[in-house]
């Protein structure tokens, strides 16, 4: 009589402390506050691909425009994140289902200078790259560096901010290392023309928003955007930089990192969670999620 093999159980792959690729814990480890932090400069980041910035500026679906509707955009960029890195494979679907409804007519016209496509994979590994950079930044910038095995798992599971839309698992470069590659080589490439560079100064100066917002935040926004711009996009965009505020900038991170470290959950996570909770009772409710 021949004995069965054991089965080996599934390799579950890289672990770190706050789980493995397949459920890493995002609401232990993630901070809310980075979200109202980074914005600004993430999108330049994302937008200095310039088929990517055409495609913001020229958009027709005028209800997704951040310079038209600046609370309804700033809520579905956060909610994408939201669902991305802590929704359930249904929220993911869900909210794929509602950003390509409004994708569809992102597109440029016949005989444009710049061709653009919002369905483009190629593009959207751009933007995942953007968000996915932009989170280990300011993640290590409020808290320190990670350790190694946090940030495979991290950079792994963080593929889904491409493939929660129509990038394909293989074009995330395997490891950290290529994506490293892959950024520096990318990242260099980048320009920003006048109309592209006049269109982030508006946002960045919060033309967009009341004018009492704008003398109370524009001047601290822009401090944060130059400060969290790679060196390369804050030249594009003709910054100034000192080395005193690259330190004062630091100081700064890492105490408003000290204080998000000892809040309750619910407050550490903030606005991700709140997103998360209204795309679910929006869908609940058949309204619109995007």
């Amino acid at each position: 009589m021949t004995l069965p093999l054991p089965v080996e159980p599934p390799d579950p792959g890289p672990t770190c402390r706050y789980g493995t690729v397949d459920n890493f814990a995002m609401d232990e480890f993630w901070s809310g506050v980075a979200a109202f932090l980074g914005g600004t400069a993430n999108v330049i980041m994302q937008l200095s691909l310039r088929p990517v910035a055409y495609g913001v500026m020229e958009s027709t679906v005028e209800s997704g425009r951040i310079d038209v509707h600046p609370w309804k955009r700033t809520r579905t960029t956060l909610t994408y994140l939201a669902v991305a890195l802590m929704g359930t494979e249904e929220d993911r679907a869900n909210y794929r289902e509602a950003v390509n409804g409004s994708h569809r007519a992102v597109h440029s016209e016949p005989g444009a200078a710049v061709k653009y496509n919002a369905f483009d994979p190629k593009l959207q590994l751009w933007v995942a790259a953007c968000l996915y950079w932009g989170l280990v930044d300011l993640e290590e910038r409020l808290h320190g560096p990670m350790d190694e095995d946090t940030a495979d798992v991290l950079y792994q599971y963080a593929a889904r901010l491409g493939t929660t839309l129509q990038m394909r698992p293989e074009m995330w470069p395997r490891d950290r290392k290529a994506f490293q590659e892959y950024w520096n080589t990318t990242l260099a490439t980048k320009t920003v023309d006048a109309r592209t560079r006049a269109y982030f100064n508006d946002l960045i100066d919060l033309k967009m928003v009341a004018w009492p917002l704008r003398i109370l935040f524009a001047r601290l926004q822009r401090f944060l955007v130059t400060s969290l711009l790679p060196p390369h996009l804050r030249a594009e965009m003709r910054m100034d930089w000192s080395e005193r505020q690259e330190r004062f900038a630091n100081k700064l991170l890492r105490a408003i990192g000290a204080v998000q470290r000892i809040l309750p959950k619910p407050a550490r996570l903030f606005p991700m969670n709140l997103c998360l909770w209204d795309m679910r009772r929006r869908h609940r409710l058949g309204k619109p999620l995007v």
